[in-house]
């Protein structure tokens, strides 16, 4: 290789092939003709290698940039799928809030109607309660009065009338008499 390399470098610089070989005493000109040929080499080997390997890894970069792309939509859809749902619940825990509020006011209404209408039977009973033992009352006091009278009475009536009783009692049977209009 090194002595095609020579003979490139010979008729590059415009000698004949005729002249036969000779040596390249230009070291700089030597190494960078042969850095050129390990160069063109290498690409034309190695390049299509490389292109290959790098179009490969482009197809593997874009195919992740796609599926993070495509993970990050499915995620910000679920992001908003959450927010609607927590949207819901808030409107729910409102809506049950509201209905608590409404049904503890009802409550509150229902018992305290439920309180004064006890309320108003027991005053109601309570009147009933004391006019019935105000009447048991004037009752016993009446038949106690209505009992002495009549033993009174009896007494006077067993013992006989007296000139002043029997004179009261007279007294009473004439002013009815005279009261009496026919």
């Amino acid at each position: 290789m090194h002595i095609s390399l020579s003979l490139l470098q010979i008729s590059n610089f415009g000698l004949n092939l005729a002249e036969g070989f000779g040596i390249n005493t230009n070291i700089f000109e030597t190494n960078i003709i042969n850095l050129a040929a390990v160069l063109a080499v290498v690409i034309s080997f190695v390049g299509k290698n490389l292109t290959a390997l790098l179009e490969d890894r482009k197809k593997t970069i874009l195919g992740n940039l796609q599926e993070a792309s495509q993970r990050a939509a499915e995620a910000q859809e679920r992001l908003n799928q959450a927010k609607a749902q927590l949207e819901l619940a808030k409107k729910k825990a409102q809506q049950i809030r509201e209905e608590g509020v409404l049904r503890a006011t009802q409550e509150v209404n229902n018992c305290v109607s439920q309180h004064e209408e006890r309320l108003s039977k027991l005053e109601e009973f309570k009147q009933e309660t004391v006019q019935f033992y105000q009447q048991k009352a004037f009752k016993q006091a009446y038949i106690y009065v209505i009992s002495c009278i009549m033993s009174r009475v009896k007494e006077r009536l067993n013992k006989g009338l007296d000139s002043t009783y029997h004179v009261v009692v007279n007294n009473f049977y004439v002013s009815r008499f005279t009261e009496y209009n026919p």
